[in-house]
């Protein structure tokens, strides 16, 4: 299987380096560039029927792989529909629990590589779960107009909080921008490549 990968804007990281409650230093990290590789080597050939998708940012490796398809006779209606849907999140719970320990065991050497914690997925057609993900808090400061922009989300019941309304706010703006967002990433990344074959 051939794996694909999304890093976050920095492309990476380089080097590796422990923080003063055992985290790992965001500005040492590293490289995760044969992380897609390493992880198609290292996955049994028989959990996904394609290569999983790898996004890694710098905290964290998420992997989310297709399942076979559920076999059986839905009808095209909404019952038919729910039903598959429901067929389609039971195997992913079976995939769960069923590789469970051999998951752990293949993050925990991740972990160890590339230091950053590891996530998984599945999915079938429409239906992904994520299984346990980071949390990740984010400290920013905000003026007073910005402030208004997440209180109205909050007055207006789309968010519970001021840090819920700014991650909303995160999502919609990378599901209205993914082009965008997606050159930028490969410009910063052609960056790190030309970085790396500077002098030393």
């Amino acid at each position: 299987m051939t794996g694909r990968m999304h890093k976050g804007w920095h492309g990476g990281g380089r080097g590796q380096g422990r923080g003063p409650r055992g985290g790992w230093q965001q500005a040492d990290l590293p490289d995760t560039g044969d992380a897609a590789a390493w992880l198609r080597g290292r996955l049994p050939d028989d959990w996904f029927v394609a290569a999983p998708e790898v996004t890694i940012d710098r905290e964290e490796i998420v992997i989310v792989g297709e399942l076979p398809a559920v076999q059986g006779d839905f009808p095209d209606t909404d019952a038919g529909r729910a039903e598959k849907a429901a067929a389609a999140a039971g195997r992913i719970s079976r995939f769960r629990e069923e590789t469970r320990d051999e998951r752990i065991d293949i993050a925990r050497q991740a972990e160890h590589r590339y230091q950053r914690k590891v996530a998984w997925g599945a999915r079938i057609g429409d239906v992904e779960e994520l299984f346990t993900t980071a949390s990740v808090p984010v400290m920013t400061r905000l003026r007073q107009p910005e402030r208004m922009v997440l209180d109205t989300l909050v007055d207006s019941g789309v968010a519970r909080s001021r840090s819920d309304a700014l991650a909303w706010a995160v999502r919609l703006v990378g599901r209205n921008a993914d082009t965008w967002l997606a050159d930028l990433r490969e410009a910063m990344a052609k960056v790190d490549e030309l970085r790396t074959r500077g002098p030393e």
